[in-house]
């Protein structure tokens, strides 16, 4: 698993607990960034700072477009890890100018295949797909 992919998941890990708990993911991100050394130690990836703090940014937005295209679900119906995949991944379609929608996409979809269930990964993609084929006219 590379770096990134890492990252992601870390990312992934905190977004997921701070909607389960209803608490804020940055928050919980200073709090888990733990960089001294021994068996506590558990520095955060820079790579998810960048994330989890772009998701946190532009959660409205990001909220937003799930509502619209997510067809047929309500954010609370939506589990909340495949909610959370859909943020990481649409964060990083619209806002990541360094990385090929393919690739969010695809590591969207791997989070979804590890961590959710075998229909999740299919809707994910749907709606992962619509975003990057309009991304363009999505005001910000």
């Amino acid at each position: 698993m590379s770096a990134r992919s890492k990252a992601r998941k870390q990312s992934l890990d905190l977004l997921y607990e701070a909607d389960i708990r209803g608490a804020s993911a940055s928050d919980l991100m200073v709090a888990r960034d733990i960089d001294e050394e021994g068996p506590d130690a558990r520095p955060i990836r820079e790579f998810t700072k960048v994330l989890v703090e772009g998701v946190v940014a532009n959660k409205r937005k990001i909220d937003e477009l799930i509502t619209t295209y997510a067809q047929g679900w309500d954010m609370d119906r939506l589990p909340a890890v495949d909610r959370n995949i859909l943020r990481l991944g649409i964060y990083e379609i619209v806002w990541s100018t360094d990385l090929d929608d393919g690739i969010a996409i695809d590591e969207a979809l791997k989070l979804a295949k590890e961590l959710s269930t075998d229909e999740s990964s299919g809707y994910i993609h749907g709606v992962l797909g619509k975003i990057s084929m309009i991304k363009e006219s999505i005001a910000l």
